[in-house]
């Protein structure tokens, strides 16, 4: 029997590897005989440049960037084993988890340190970035990342040299992209965007994501003003309208920013990750799929990795098992998105707290009696 373990992080208490390492010996304690394929997975979120690295042999390196306010904050990328990919995540460098509650305010948090980041891995002599950004603090349109990265932005009162926050976007009338870092037209750009949502509008950047990073109503149209005017400016000066792409909204405009300033593709996340980790390999002749995150809900259908592993094994039929801390789907439910079933790791009654302390022995211990009682 062939299965391919292929678990995202369980936020908070696992990373994927040891959500993996965890699953692999539930089963090897009952059948050792089994052949076990290993593949942890990312859906372009937190984790994901690490994943990626240690996936394919690489290896992570600190950089020294600008956080989200400004200030000095060691970031990381990931290479690839061979050096010719490096692994961006936004949110080591303009992550909302680096802005303390009280200073959450999208005015003043910028995607400056992104840009250092992807310069960063320009340094490495790649061919190709991948750049994850969920989780950022950030509502900037992505012209922070851009200034890191040699665009120009004046207000009337001249060049804008501290980094560009979402306060300056209504003040930005002129800006020059021929400083723009000559690199980047050898370097393929790849960027894990697992939304669909437009720059602009009800449906757009500051008014869907700005109230989660700290916006008020107030500070939402205002957000929502800038991001218009200067994107009328941006949009005019490269020749390209990026406004209506899905996922242009995404991370406060980053979306929009990558493609208009650095000619990325926005993909979606955890396919990009699974093709990159050569997820159509490991899974050949695989008899059962083991996958499992933090919680099992109605969002894990939609570019998540559970999601992403069913729709990869949908046409061979083979079945698919879910483990996560907490399954807040019905039996029906969880038929109706395709998995063969789900097991809840915790008892009903253990802390929140505690079953994250002990998240590791938890999955072990359910993947070792599900194991018993399907195949042992």
């Amino acid at each position: 029997m062939k299965i391919l373990i292929a678990p995202d992080s369980f936020k908070g208490s696992l990373t994927s590897p040891e959500a993996a390492n965890a699953m692999a010996f539930g089963i090897r304690s009952v059948r050792a005989d089994a052949e076990l394929a290993i593949l942890p997975l990312a859906d372009g979120g937190e984790g994901t440049a690490r994943v990626l690295a240690e996936t394919t042999g690489g290896e992570m390196r600190a950089v020294e960037v600008h956080g989200p306010l400004g200030k000095p904050q060691t970031a990381k990328i990931g290479i690839s084993g061979d050096g010719e990919t490096a692994f961006v995540e936004m949110a080591s460098a303009s992550g909302l988890t680096l802005v303390p509650i009280e200073h959450r305010n999208p005015l003043y948090t910028s995607t400056y340190g992104t840009g250092e980041l992807i310069r960063a891995a320009l340094d490495t002599g790649c061919s190709r970035i991948i750049v994850g950004i969920g989780g950022s603090a950030t509502n900037d349109g992505g012209c922070g990342m851009a200034q890191a990265l040699g665009v120009r932005f004046y207000s009337n009162d001249g060049l804008i040299d501290e980094p560009v926050t979402g306060v300056h976007l209504e003040a930005i009338k002129r800006i020059e992209v021929d400083g723009l870092d000559h690199r980047i037209r050898d370097v393929k750009i790849d960027v894990a965007c697992d939304v669909t949502n437009p720059l602009f509008g009800p449906n757009g950047a500051a008014h869907i994501y700005s109230p989660q990073k700290g916006a008020d109503a107030e500070i939402v149209e205002r957000l929502e003003r800038g991001m218009i005017q200067a994107y009328n400016r941006i949009e005019t000066v490269t020749g390209l309208q990026v406004r209506d792409i899905p996922g242009a909204g995404a991370a406060g405009g980053l979306g929009a920013g990558l493609v208009v300033f650095l000619g990325a593709r926005l993909q979606s996340g955890i396919q990009l990750v699974m093709d990159a980790l050569g997820f159509d390999e490991k899974a050949q002749n695989v008899d059962l799929v083991l996958s499992g995150e933090g919680q099992l809900d109605s969002q894990s259908n939609m570019g998540k990795v559970i999601g992403g592993v069913l729709e990869k094994m949908r046409p061979y039929r083979i079945p698919v098992w879910a483990f996560a801390g907490s399954v807040l789907l019905s039996e029906t439910e969880i038929r109706e998105t395709g998995l063969a079933g789900a097991v809840h790791i915790s008892p009903p009654d253990m802390p929140v707290e505690e079953a994250m302390r002990q998240a590791y022995n938890l999955l072990r211990d359910a993947v070792k009696g599900w194991a018993f009682a399907q195949l042992g």
